[in-house]
């Protein structure tokens, strides 16, 4: 008879090596981007080494950049400091004041 794990974390977000939840389309996004940014340089006639350089250089930056963002801002945290963004800070009306006092009876139909 066979035996299969099961799955405990349900309703878990999901982690890979630390890096959770939106932070994992990132990291693999910014990965992908780089590989095909670097095949298309390559495709392009651009040297290999200076190809390599960029591959090394850019890869590496989204990891760090990625689990710096993980540890900065937690699981939530990303999303919560773009909603804080995208917020505004202050609430502006331009209307003169006299527009809000003023009293204009309701008109009777009959």
């Amino acid at each position: 008879m066979n035996n299969y794990n099961i799955n405990k974390g349900i309703g878990r977000t999901v982690e890979f090596k630390g890096l959770k939840a939106q932070y994992l389309f990132i990291f693999a996004g910014g990965l992908l981007g780089t590989l095909i940014l670097i095949m298309i340089l390559y495709m392009a006639g651009v040297n290999s080494y200076i190809c390599l350089f960029l591959g090394t250089g850019g890869a590496s930056l989204i990891v760090w950049q990625t689990f710096t963002l993980n540890k900065k801002y937690g699981e939530h945290g990303l999303m919560k400091a773009g909603a804080r963004k995208r917020h505004p800070r202050h609430i502006i009306c331009r209307k003169p004041i006299n527009r809000y006092l003023k009293f204009t009876p309701k008109s009777s139909t009959v």
